[in-house]
């Protein structure tokens, strides 16, 4: 079927939509994006390159893949993906042509790849109240403004020297985390690992005003209990009042989009193209 039958792969990832949703859609469901490598040996591959892979750690010839996941307390399932073709290939028209990556196709970053995805799960109604993602997309400023035009709450990584304007000083902010009062970090569970509870102490502070939309943006931080300089930093997007086990559970949630991976891995050869 896959080989030789004609068919539509968008068409089916929009049925696949629709299907995540009467399966375990819900209003408080968690969409998140992630990317993975896929190792390769030639340069035929679409997209191919030399490149940062997640999954080996280090440069490697490879694909990359942005993928978009859906979590709800019912499960959670691949809803989306696009190949990252990186700038080079754009300079080969020829090359491009012979692999079938159509002219109209431009080079698009890794956070606008994830955009045109989360466009597609909103306009086609999948239910969901918050994003979450790592550095690459927690950095990039237009991702976290295209969430918060859409009033769509966020939990994003960023790393600990990112540059945060807050209580009259610009520093990085594990800086600003040094200052943060002992009566911030509370004890918390992000979710059930393995072990039981993963517990963290976790603090939040808001700044910025108000964004269109009515909700507050804030740095997240969680705290390991062995270490308390092992930090891990988070900007969120949500409304006020929103109690900080929820920021947590969010923050947590991303170790579902990992199981994906696994199971896309073992039981639909995703990772043997």
């Amino acid at each position: 079927m896959l080989g030789r039958a004609r068919w539509d792969a968008n068409q089916v990832r929009d049925d696949l939509q629709h299907y995540v949703m009467e399966q375990i859609g819900d209003t408080r469901g968690i969409l998140i994006v992630d990317e993975t490598g896929f190792l390769k040996k030639g340069d035929k591959s679409a997209g191919v390159s030399r490149q940062y892979s997640g999954t080996a750690g280090r440069i490697e010839n490879c694909q990359i893949g942005v993928f978009l996941a859906y979590r709800s307390d019912r499960g959670h399932c691949f809803v989306d993906r696009e190949l990252y073709v990186p700038q080079c290939w754009f300079e080969d028209a020829d090359r491009c042509s012979e692999v079938g990556i159509p002219k109209e196709i431009q080079f698009a970053t890794k956070p606008a790849l994830s955009r045109r995805m989360l466009d597609r799960a909103f306009d086609a109604g999948i239910t969901a109240k918050w994003v979450t993602a790592d550095e690459v997309y927690g950095c990039d400023w237009k991702f976290r403004e295209f969430l918060e035009t859409r009033g769509i709450g966020y939990v994003v990584a960023v790393p600990c020297e990112q540059q945060l304007f807050l209580s009259g000083t610009r520093d990085r902010v594990d800086r600003h985390v040094s200052e943060f009062a002992s009566r911030m970090w509370k004890r918390l569970s992000c979710g059930q690992g393995s072990k039981g509870n993963r517990l963290y102490d976790w603090a939040f502070v808001r700044f910025g005003a108000a964004t269109d939309c009515g909700m507050y943006r804030g740095l997240l931080v969680r705290r390991t209990l062995t270490n308390p300089d092992d930090l891990a930093c988070f900007f969120a997007h949500a409304k006020k009042g929103t109690p900080l086990s929820n920021l947590a559970r969010v923050a947590g949630s991303r170790w579902a989009v990992e199981e994906c991976f696994e199971q896309a891995n073992q039981e639909t050869g995703l990772d043997e193209y």
